[in-house]
């Protein structure tokens, strides 16, 4: 097996693949881990959770928290961004180098550098001191990952306006950050600098934040944000970005100009598929470069597989890593199971989180399922009062008729760990029923789910 690119769907497979036998080089070309660990997933949620304690300091004070004998006040606390930085870039690092260490001892082999395809079973490594070498492979799985997409108007120079991937080499926090997309990443680190203490404008040139997300969900967030002090501008597309000499302007494209001490592009993701030598081996792309893939990782070509956010499925970690470790188990003859996008879960890590599974409001709305949606607030939730969480709700969807629970919304605290149980009732089908009838701690917010369960219930009449 050559495997390119160690991120989670490279370095996932590569464990499978060993542990079916068989031998597995690596080509990485920026570090194991990729993306995920080393620019996106573990240094964006270590940032947010240095935030997630300034904040809950700041609202502490309903709680009885005093600091010298005061009430906590809001922007009473402040952070060492450098230092919140160097912690950061050091934790990635560390988990990088512990997945490297996982491989060397599976006996995988590694080599830094550049991979590209120059056949169905053959892959040209290009080191960066030069040296090539030619690599043969019964199969070969790709996981390139992706890269922020630039605006021609807006390019990042990294020290005024930046994208996701380097916000961490700032060593002073924004005075006012303006940021440009209001989907997950925007959303989070819009978030995320609020709470460290920034001034925040989250420009969207939809009609809401997190216009691809559960409606309801969104509308919690965007009022969280509102009252908190985001300044939310709704059908506002930011056409360009520009450095002033004493910061930036964003160019509206009504003309409007928002001047800010920074600018964060989060305006999606471009896949890592060029110079790849797709063409030349078969392997197809879709219009925006994607690599097209079954549900078991292959691509157009028998013996090339795909994983990961190159693939434009669902660009997820979890889903990345899944979608190796299908890809060896399927080239390898192994037990493989199909990848089922309603099994998924996941989270955007705002304040309060948002996590989600299976089917949604939009499916229920647009009639590809009949069934039926509780959606109950967690204010009247006793462990949410204890913790002065007033903001948040569970809604559940379950099927007509068979009860059998078909997707799930949470927002709350801790959304991120609660939403496993939703995501076990809908992989295996478990009914609105069984999931009210299983015993749940008091005070929980797990309890809320139950209790939302159980109003699915139908009685015989009903």
């Amino acid at each position: 097996m050559v495997i390119i690119g160690g991120g989670p769907g490279g370095y996932e497979a590569a464990l499978v693949a060993r542990q079916l036998g068989a031998e597995v080089t690596i080509i990485d070309r920026d570090g194991l881990g990729g993306s995920a660990v080393l620019t996106d997933c573990v240094p964006s949620k270590a940032l947010i959770a240095t935030a997630g304690v300034i904040l809950n300091t700041e609202h502490s004070a309903a709680l009885g928290v005093r600091i010298n004998g005061q009430p906590p006040t809001p922007r009473q606390i402040g952070v060492d961004l450098a230092v919140v930085n160097e912690r950061i870039l050091g934790l990635a690092a560390a988990q990088s180098s512990d997945i490297a260490d996982k491989m060397a001892q599976a006996g995988v082999s590694v080599i830094r550098g550049r991979g590209r395809l120059t056949g169905e079973t053959s892959v040209m490594a290009l080191e960066p001191d030069g040296t090539m070498s030619q690599l043969h492979a019964d199969v070969i799985l790709i996981a390139t990952g992706t890269r922020p997409r630039i605006l021609d108007t807006a390019i990042p120079d990294g020290e005024r306006i930046l994208t996701w991937e380097q916000v961490y080499d700032l060593t002073e926090l924004p005075e006012r950050l303006i940021v440009v997309g209001s989907g997950v990443t925007g959303a989070e680190f819009a978030g995320a600098y609020h709470g460290l203490g920034s001034s925040v404008v989250l420009v969207s040139s939809r009609d809401r934040v997190l216009p691809g997300e559960d409606p309801d969900a969104a509308r919690v967030l965007e009022d969280v944000y509102r009252r908190s002090g985001v300044e939310v501008m709704s059908h506002s597309r930011a056409i360009a970005a520009r450095r002033t000499e004493t910061g930036v302007e964003v160019e509206l494209e009504d003309g409007r100009i928002v001047a800010g001490s920074h600018v964060l592009m989060a305006v999606g993701s471009l896949p890592n598929t060029d110079d790849l030598g797709l063409e030349d081996a078969g392997v197809a792309v879709d219009d925006c470069g994607f690599i097209v893939t079954d549900r078991v990782s292959r691509t157009t070509v028998r013996t090339i597989y795909a994983a990961g956010d190159c693939t434009g499925v669902m660009m997820l970690a979890s889903v990345a890593a899944m979608q190796g470790r299908i890809a060896m188990s399927h080239a390898l003859g192994d037990a493989v199971t199909p990848l089922e996008l309603q099994h998924v879960s996941s989270t955007i890590f705002t304040r309060p989180e948002i996590a989600t599974v299976g089917l949604t409001q939009k499916d229920l709305d647009s009639g590809a399922f009949r069934g039926d949606v509780i959606m109950l607030p967690l204010a009247t939730n006793a462990r949410s009062k204890m913790e002065e969480q007033h903001d948040g709700f569970v809604k559940i969807f379950c099927r007509r008729g068979s009860r059998i629970i078909a997707g799930a919304v949470i927002v709350s605290a801790h959304a991120s760990e609660l939403i496993h149980v939703l995501t076990l009732a809908v992989e295996q089908r478990l009914t609105a029923d069984e999931l009210a009838t299983t015993f749940t701690v008091y005070p929980s917010l797990s309890g809320s789910i139950a209790e939302a369960a159980r109003q699915l219930h139908v009685t015989a009449e009903g």
